[in-house]
């Protein structure tokens, strides 16, 4: 039985290291705003599930025989989160493309995730160790 190793825990531990790693490059990027010749980064992760699940929400068929054809998804592999430097764009004189304003309210927009992230991983557990209980 896969109760801690589904795909949608999965996805949930995936969202959550996406998101780990999105604070330090962010933190990253605002550290480095009056750097000459700095280039912000970002963590691509959702783009990346995204295209992983194929974008379908739908039926999702098992198969049981690898004859058989796919329905739906045809992959449980979550992605890992992959930085992308932005070299094409400058904010600045010094060449330098960090926008304060914006990476601050990345910031804030990856707390709410990495919060919200947490929140149903302990929902799920709680769930799981309710029914084990009995309660």
């Amino acid at each position: 039985m896969n109760l801690l190793n589904g795909t949608s825990f999965g996805r949930l531990e995936g969202a959550l290291k996406a998101s780990e790693l999105r604070q330090g490059v962010v933190a990253n990027n605002i550290a480095n705003v009056d750097t000459p010749n700095f280039k912000r980064s970002e963590v691509l992760f959702e783009e990346l599930l995204s295209q992983e699940m194929g974008g379908q929400t739908g039926l999702q068929g098992k198969r049981t025989n690898e004859r058989h054809i796919p329905i739906g998804r045809t992959s449980g592999i979550v992605p890992t989160a992959q930085i992308q430097t932005d070299n094409l764009s400058e904010m600045n004189n010094n060449e330098n493309n960090v926008d304060i304003d914006r990476e601050m309210s990345l910031l804030a927009k990856n707390q709410l995730s990495y919060n919200f992230y947490i929140q149903q991983i302990n929902h799920d557990v709680k769930m799981m160790k309710t029914a084990i209980e009995g309660r």
